[in-house]
């Protein structure tokens, strides 16, 4: 059954040049990945700045989020600061390099991603030269503006401190149980920001269930109500947070369930990968931004 899902998928996805919106509609209302954001004039743009192909692939919807989330908040500009958490193989470094920031790129200590397999599949930075920058930023201008270091997310370095705009993508999941993500959110706004500064992570959300779930282990999968509960917080604690909306499957596609094996981000992965199963849970991606406040 799931093949035939597949091969439905690769018949009828709509092409994303064809079939765009209004560019008057608002991009991204939501906090979860929605089929009617790739098809936003401002999707195709982001991905021609990150220099990828504007494709149905929840990753890239991450990726698209956090710019769309520094550029909106005034963040992306010559002289301000970025740091980026497990950037891997990210291209937003680049990108915010190109926007004249000075970028702070880093990526677990060596021992963790051992641990963790994820140099094995292409997903680990350990040195300047694996970000990539090709068509997005020349070389000389990179290197000038992008430095990479390691980083436990788990034990943020001290020095890491009076940024602009802090990051993660997909990363806070992998840190071991639900609330060391939690508290890495939390962590990341009050010691790396300056007040008023911006951070913006994407991780793991599950939309069977808002009881049973992955709780720690490798991989976490967030329910509404953890999320709701980091709200809150975050709020309690003087920072500002926008409102949380899941988004309505209103398109075919926000129904359609990648099973294994998943598709790739690649001109060729066929079908749209925004909601996947994990661990029997049907998931997709969520972002949060948050202002310091204090």
């Amino acid at each position: 059954m799931a093949e035939k899902l597949k091969a439905s998928a690769q018949i009828f996805l709509p092409p994303i040049d064809v079939y765009q919106s209004d560019p008057h509609q608002p991009f991204m209302p939501y906090s979860t990945c929605s089929a009617a954001d790739f098809y936003h004039p401002r999707f195709s743009a982001i991905a021609r700045a990150m220099a990828i192909p504007p494709m149905l692939h929840r990753k890239f919807w991450e990726w698209a989020y956090i710019v769309n989330a520094a550029q909106t908040s005034g963040v992306v500009a010559p002289g301000k600061r970025a740091l980026g958490f497990g950037v891997g193989t990210e291209r937003m470094p680049a990108l915010f390099a190109q926007g004249g920031m000075q970028v702070t790129a880093t990526d677990a200590p060596q021992s963790v991603d051992q641990a963790q397999g994820w140099s094995s599949n292409g997903q680990y930075s350990s040195a300047i030269d694996t970000i990539p920058h090709a068509g997005i930023i020349d070389t000389e201008a990179f290197r000038q503006r992008v430095q990479f270091r390691e980083c436990d997310m788990n034990a943020i370095d001290a020095d890491l401190r009076d940024y602009d705009f802090c990051w993660s993508s997909c990363a806070l999941e992998h840190l071991g149980s639900l609330q060391l993500g939690l508290d890495f959110i939390i962590n990341s706004v009050e010691q790396t920001l300056k007040v008023g500064g911006v951070a913006c992570h994407t991780t793991e959300f599950n939309l069977s269930s808002n009881d049973a779930t992955v709780e720690s282990g490798s991989t976490v999968l967030y329910r509404r109500k953890d999320w709701d509960a980091l709200i809150a917080e975050l709020r309690a604690r003087g920072h500002e947070v926008a409102q949380f909306v899941i988004a309505p499957d209103a398109h075919f596609l926000d129904g359609y369930v990648d099973t294994v094996p998943f598709a790739s981000p690649t001109p060729q992965s066929g079908p749209a990968h925004l909601k996947l199963e994990l661990y029997g849970y049907a998931c997709t991606s969520v972002g949060i931004t948050v202002r310091r406040g204090r």
